[in-house]
C-alpha cells in the first residue's frame, strides 16, 4: 500500500508547532520568558540553518519544561494550545491535501523532530493515525526532561521510518513525502515520490536541480 509522508511544521501547519508551544508557555508564565524566548530564537534559527545540535536543543531546552510542570497542568495546556495556537495554522489546502492521498487509499503517516507530547493530538485533528515524532522519556507517568531513543530530525528520520516500516510491514514503493526544509533532504532522496512544500531556499534549489514539484499551502 502506498505510503503518504507529511511533515507537521511549516508544511502541514503554517508555522512551527514546537515554537509556538515555547511562546505558550512563556504566556503562562511557565519558564522565564525572556531567557527562553532568546533561546527559542536561537534553537529555530539554528535549525532554519542547519546546524542545530538536536540533543541540546531537546534536553536542554524544549524537553526541560515538560519534566516541570505537573502533567496534568500540562495536558490541560495541550489541549488549549491546539485550539487557540494550532487551529489557526491549518490552512484549507493542507487539509485538502491530506483528503486526496486520503481518498486514493493510502496509509497516511506524519514524521516530525518535534516531540510526540506537543504533536499527537496535531495529528489527530488530521486523522492521521501513524506518527512518528521524537519521544520524551517518562518514568513513573512524568516527564524526565530527556529523549527516550533516536530524535526524528534530519537522519533520525530516515533510521526512526526504517524502524517504522519493519513493525508495520511496509516499504517504499511509491511513497510520498512532503517537507519544507532543507533538513529532510535525506528522507526526500529516499522516496518516489518528493514533493516541496513552500520550500526554504536550499530546499527549493534542491527542488529545482532535481526536478521536484513545489507547491504552496498558503
Amino acid at each position: 500500500m502506498t505510503l503518504a509522508i507529511f511533515d507537521l511544521d511549516n508544511t502541514l501547519l503554517r508555522g512551527d508547532s514546537d515554537h509556538a508551544w515555547g511562546e505558550y508557555l512563556v504566556e503562562h508564565k511557565a519558564v522565564d520568558g525572556a531567557q527562553f524566548m532568546r533561546d527559542n530564537d536561537r534553537y529555530y534559527q539554528a535549525y532554519l540553518d542547519g546546524t542545530l545540535d538536536i540533543f541540546e536543543f531537546l534536553e536542554q531546552h524544549q524537553l526541560k519544561p515538560l519534566a516541570r510542570i505537573d502533567r496534568a497542568l500540562l495536558e490541560r495546556w495541550r489541549m488549549d494550545f491546539l485550539r487557540t495556537k494550532i487551529l489557526p495554522l491549518i490552512v484549507p489546502a493542507a487539509r485538502a491535501l491530506v483528503e486526496s492521498h486520503r481518498e486514493q487509499g493510502h496509509t497516511l503517516l506524519i514524521i516530525t523532530a518535534t516531540n510526540s507530547f506537543i504533536t499527537t493530538p496535531i495529528a489527530a485533528e488530521f486523522g492521521i493515525d501513524h506518527l512518528i515524532a521524537t519521544e520524551p522519556e517518562e518514568n513513573g507517568g512524568r516527564f524526565t526532561g530527556r529523549v527516550r531513543g533516536v530524535p526524528s530530525y534530519r537522519e533520525g528520520k530516515v533510521t526512526r521510518l526504517h524502524g517504522w516500516l519493519a513493525d508495520h510491514h511496509k516499504d517504499l514503493s511509491d511513497s510520498w513525502f512532503y517537507s519544507d526544509s532543507h533538513n529532510d533532504l535525506p528522507l526526500l532522496e529516499l522516496v518516489d515520490h518528493p514533493v516541496a512544500v513552500n520550500p526554504d531556499t536550499v530546499l527549493a534549489s534542491h527542488a529545482r536541480v532535481r526536478g521536484w514539484p513545489v507547491m504552496n499551502l498558503g
